[in-house]
């Protein structure tokens, strides 16, 4: 786990002047000018955006935690392989989770306002799982660059360790787990290996998987959709991603789970991958992929939270407990 507990760089005197300086020099190296002053437009503890008016429009910054500092190589290296679905990189500097972005458009938060909307999210997703099947053969260059190792083989393994930080669990603490919670998620380590290897046997290819893939994360431009902000993302089961997607398209029109405008769009992701398994075999590793991804979603917000500075570890305490308990309730009504 990440031991470095200090404040977010861009909170740091100094640190606006710097970064700033080397958004000058990237965009001259480039003949790109900058016409009026760059504003901090977004600020969070793992990360903070920065937009610099040019005499080409718009371009964007974005540095991440040192915990997620692989983000600018890794989305550069995507932009390469899937441009027609990436941010443009004009400039990156891995080291300090530093880049630079063309402006790719308004969010699809911004175009979705109604369940009549999700029309994009019917384009979107089985691009989505195409751009996986794809990065299925880039596997060893996605772990190389630094995206999370969430591969089915190595999760039971992540999983008992995450129980036995006592610190993140907040055992018996407010936005905690309870003492009981906890001891069933440890007695529950065999039957979630079990899970893993069940989910392993069908024919599907581990992959890229966002695991922040939501509206807020894609943007629309000139009638493309880009996939931005592959902070979290892992080498993991494909199936991890709908986790997040469906439950915030789910939260933010007010539709029932399981209702039949959320079950069309798992239809539309599953259907490439048709290719690999029966549309039977699909649903059934779908249901025990989206289980699995609680854990998933669990040590990507351990692996944040430990990195954080005291007050925001506090502000974000119960994220990674609230997975756990989640997955919890999922696997008592799976046995149900």
């Amino acid at each position: 786990m990440p031991e470095q507990t200090l404040p977010p760089p861009w909170t740091q005197p100094g640190w606006l002047e710097q970064a700033s300086a080397w958004i000058h020099a990237e965009l001259e190296r480039q003949g790109i000018r900058v016409s009026g002053p760059i504003v901090q437009s977004h600020v969070r503890p793992w990360s903070t955006v920065l937009r610099a008016p040019t005499t080409e429009g718009d371009i964007y910054f974005k540095a991440a935690m040192p915990a997620l500092a692989h983000e600018p190589g890794l989305t550069q290296a995507l932009a390469r392989w899937r441009p027609d679905c990436l941010p443009e990189v004009l400039a990156a500097d891995p080291e300090r989770g530093w880049m630079l972005m063309a402006d790719f458009g308004a969010t699809l938060r911004s175009h979705i306002q109604s369940a009549q909307d999700l029309w994009h999210w019917h384009r979107v997703l089985p691009r989505y799982a195409e751009m996986q099947i794809e990065m299925a053969g880039r596997l060893p260059e996605l772990l190389a660059l630094g995206a999370l190792d969430r591969r089915l083989t190595t999760l039971p393994e992540q999983y008992e360790r995450m129980l036995t930080d006592v610190e993140v669990l907040r055992i018996d603490l407010p936005q905690g787990l309870t003492a009981e919670e906890h001891r069933r998620l440890r007695e529950h380590a065999p039957t979630f290996a079990a899970t893993c290897a069940q989910l392993a046997s069908y024919r599907l290819p581990e992959t890229l998987h966002h695991d922040d893939f939501h509206d807020g994360n894609v943007f629309v431009r000139q009638g493309r959709y880009i996939f931005s902000d592959w902070a979290e993302s892992c080498a993991a089961h494909p199936f991890f991603t709908l986790l997040v997607t469906l439950r915030s398209i789910t939260y933010r029109l007010k539709l029932e789970e399981g209702s039949r405008e959320v079950t069309q769009l798992r239809d539309l992701y599953l259907e490439p991958w048709t290719r690999y398994e029966s549309r039977a075999n699909l649903l059934m590793a779908f249901e025990l992929g989206q289980r699995v991804a609680m854990v998933c979603r669990a040590l990507t917000w351990r692996r944040v939270v430990a990195a954080l500075d005291a007050p925001f570890r506090i502000e974000h305490a119960d994220a990674v407990p609230g997975w756990l308990q989640d997955f919890l309730s999922a696997e008592a009504e799976a046995a149900a």
